[in-house]
């Protein structure tokens, strides 16, 4: 059953910890009676209800590792086997196995948690490279299982696609697309594995940043929008034409000025211009460094430090209706979106719905309904909450929006929480509603025990690095790199910058960070690398000074 074991300065809540058991147990379709899983997200649950492991593979990893101390239950498995090997095993295939029947759905999961149990940081990555990672059992029909049961195939699996087959299909590189038709082709497949690989699928964009590093800026002019929203139009400092961005996109920005070492900031470029200009659009923040220096002192003519616009959050093609929802300043990207509506002259039916406190602190009002009025079919919908209750779910079904439109969400945090609920409630598609996020993202630390820290990121604990500068751009802060930390992800905890991970060994890609200036190497290789332009922190150091987008 799961425990708290200590980690790495933390505790895990983990079932990994498994030992072989007498006599007959009950099979269940969750699980099998007295035993247990600490994180549900990765483990457990109707598709992951048994784990199977092989005798074979344990003589191959004491061979390997020059273990002896390898025995039943070390891998974290419910059922220890005979035969069943990976690569002869398939996804769907259905055995018989004492009064139970079941069916394969996937491969192991790589998690972290098999390196913590066997005291192998590389483990993860080697149950993948080695084409060894065990398998998952759904229960077709509940009974008793004991050691010494036969294993009787009963049924193959659709497409007879190996364990073995399917785990490199998703970890390594070089997929055969052929293969990836037939993946999403077989109903045993867990769901989860079926979205990666649709997601793969899928043309992937073009990503390609239009300048590494930070280059040099010029304000061409500002412009006061309220009295707390000021806007900076920005050219090249050479006099070139700065690349088009796509609309949605922001801009990561050095303040140099401001503040020692210079502030990182991320402002969404809150036009979509195609003369080879930018514009950003700033609130004064009453505790913040560098928005309150640009409001008191950025003039036309200063000069800025700039990486190139980035983000995932941009307007799709199309012709589907587009819902453009904000709240405060988070209007920008999404105004940007609406300009580029305009400038095509876009048929689309859009609805563009803004919050603010009253109609002095609504920027860009005037220029929002201009664009609208240009557009043939779009409507304009303003909430002002000093005159009226906020913006609900009952006030969104209310304006009739379209349930078959892509929605586009920026704003504080809780009112983008409060509103994808409301949207979802009033029948739209929760995989139809984007957003941004500026701040730190959601941390996935699984089977860490406890809240999230609530203490500001800082400067490590202990010695004082000598190394490299590494920023944490959605954190703000800057700490210099020590060899004492394995990787960045570990360099990142101890700051207590809000993190992200599973496998820790370069395979799952949960870590991958963009790179906003810098480089960084491996210090344990990927088994495949990640997007131009990122990095796994969980297996990578860094080689020169280093802005994170994290």
């Amino acid at each position: 059953m799961p425990k708290n074991v200590p980690w790495q300065g933390q505790d895990i809540h983990t079932g990994i910890w498994k030992h072989p058991v007498g006599g007959p147990v009950m099979v269940r379709t969750l699980n099998i009676d007295g035993d247990g899983q600490g994180d549900l997200n990765g483990h457990g649950g109707e598709n992951r209800a048994v784990l199977v492991y092989q005798n074979a593979s344990y003589d191959h990893w004491r061979d390997h590792l020059g273990r002896d101390d390898l025995t039943a239950g070390s891998f974290g498995e419910n059922f220890t086997v005979d035969g069943l090997p990976d690569d002869e095993v398939c996804i769907g295939d259905r055995y018989r196995i004492g009064e139970a029947e079941f069916e394969v759905t996937q491969p192991r999961v790589t998690c972290f948690r098999v390196g913590m149990r066997l005291d192998e940081p590389r483990m993860p990555n080697l149950l993948v490279a080695h084409h060894r990672p065990g398998f998952y059992m759904r229960v077709i029909r509940e009974g008793r299982v004991s050691a010494g049961d036969d294993i009787v195939l009963v049924e193959r699996g659709r497409h007879e696609i190996s364990v073995a087959d399917i785990d490199a299909l998703l970890y390594l590189p070089d997929r055969d697309p052929e293969l990836l038709r037939k993946a999403v082709d077989i109903p045993a497949l867990s769901p989860g594995w079926v979205q990666s690989f649709q997601d793969l699928q899928r043309p992937k964009s073009s990503s390609a940043l239009a300048w590494s590093g930070f280059r040099s800026l010029r304000v061409r002019a500002t412009h006061r929008e309220t009295e707390d929203v000021l806007s900076l139009l920005l050219e090249a400092g050479d006099g070139s034409a700065l690349p088009t961005a796509q609309p949605g996109q922001y801009l990561p920005m050095r303040i140099v000025g401001a503040a020692e070492p210079a502030p990182l900031r991320s402002y969404s470029l809150s036009n979509h211009s195609t003369d080879g200009t930018y514009r950003i659009s700033v609130r004064r923040d009453m505790h913040g460094v560098a928005s309150a220096w640009l409001h008191d002192h950025i003039q036309a003519g200063a000069t800025v430090d700039a990486a190139a616009p980035r983000g995932d959050f941009v307007l799709a093609d199309g012709d589907r209706p587009v819902v453009l929802l904000s709240a405060g300043v988070g209007c920008t990207p999404v105004l940007a979106m609406l300009h580029r509506l305009a400038a095509e002259h876009s048929p689309r039916r859009v609805a563009w719905v803004h919050t603010t406190r009253d109609r002095v602190t609504h920027a860009f009002a005037d220029e929002v309904d201009d664009l609208i009025a240009s557009l043939p079919d779009a409507t304009a919908h303003y909430v002002y909450t000093a005159e009226g209750p906020r913006l609900s779910a009952a006030s969104l079904a209310a304006l009739a929006l379209p349930t078959d439109a892509s929605v586009y969400l920026c704003g504080p945090d809780r009112f983008m929480d409060d509103m994808r609920d409301a949207l979802v409630r009033n029948g739209f598609d929760q995989s139809d509603v984007h957003s941004e996020l500026f701040g730190a993202r959601p941390r996935i630390n699984p089977g860490a025990v406890g809240a999230p820290s609530p203490v500001r990121p800082h400067i490590p604990a202990g010695e004082p690095g000598a190394g490299p500068a590494v920023t944490f751009s959605r954190s703000g802060l800057t700490a210099d790199w020590s060899p004492r930390f394995a990787s960045l992800l570990d360099f990142a905890e101890a700051c207590d910058v809000p993190t992200r991970y599973s496998c820790r060994s370069g395979v799952c890609h949960i870590c991958v960070t963009d790179v906003v200036s810098g480089t960084a190497a491996y210090a344990r290789e990927p088994l495949e690398a990640p997007p131009e332009g990122s990095v796994l922190v969980c297996s990578a150091v860094p080689r020169t000074e280093l802005v994170l987008d994290l």
